[in-house]
């Protein structure tokens, strides 16, 4: 029975600092700004970007379906693919 105590104590405090662990680094990550560092060490808020200004729209491969950085695509008979290696697949395949 001691022993039995003893397991469920233990897994009570493992699953307590697992959650406090979490909790702390939620925190810290809400706190920090979202872009990358400033060039200068001393910048104002100005020189500091955010992440979501850098994002870039990502497209569907007709030929295979990953998706890829729209800046990237291949486009071949109205359709956008990953490399111009599918786009010339399909257009031999639609042949």
């Amino acid at each position: 029975m001691t022993r039995l105590l003893f397991w469920i104590a233990l897994v009570i405090l493992v699953v307590a600092a697992i959650r406090s662990k979490l909790r702390a680094a939620m925190t810290r990550a809400q706190s920090q700004p979202a872009g990358p560092a400033p060039a200068s060490a001393g910048g104002d808020a100005k020189t500091w970007s955010r992440v979501e200004d850098q994002s870039e729209t990502m497209l569907s491969c007709a030929h295979c379906g990953i998706y890829f950085p729209a800046s990237e695509a291949v486009r071949a008979d109205g359709r956008d693919y990953c490399g111009t290696a599918h786009a010339r697949e399909a257009h031999q395949q639609a042949r």
